[in-house]
């Protein structure tokens, strides 16, 4: 089936509603920073794409997903099990593959659009 124009999603026009949810307790390092997500975009229940940001806090993570992400504004640091440390700012466009755990640190609040790719459930 073919798409037209009135197809596309332009994230400025987009009637998305934007949640706002605490980080859940279980995964909490440190702080207690409340999220949002504006999801814009969803295919096929794998495909999604939105914006996403946070208030200053650190939580584990466990992606299932692959993720590309582009940081709008604030600085956060993505940290791997074994320590290592990639500082993040505005500008920066970072993949992160399935299977990545560590920690998402948000130093300052910070906002991404977000483009993630689920494999489907066998």
């Amino acid at each position: 089936m073919s798409k037209t124009l009135a197809d596309l999603v332009n994230f400025a026009a987009s009637p998305a509603v934007t949640e706002h949810y605490p980080t859940p307790r279980e995964r909490l390092v440190k702080g207690q920073p409340e999220q949002h997500n504006t999801l814009h975009f969803q295919a096929n229940n794998c495909f999604f794409a939105g914006e996403w940001g946070a208030e200053p806090g650190c939580w584990r993570v466990n992606y299932t997903e692959d993720e590309y992400f582009h940081i709008l504004s604030g600085r956060s640091i993505i940290r791997d099990l074994d320590g290592n440390e990639m500082e993040l700012g505005p500008g920066d466009k970072v993949c992160v593959p399935a299977g990545f755990a560590g920690e998402w640190e948000v130093l300052e609040a910070t906002r991404k659009i977000y483009v993630i790719y689920e494999e489907p459930a066998p």
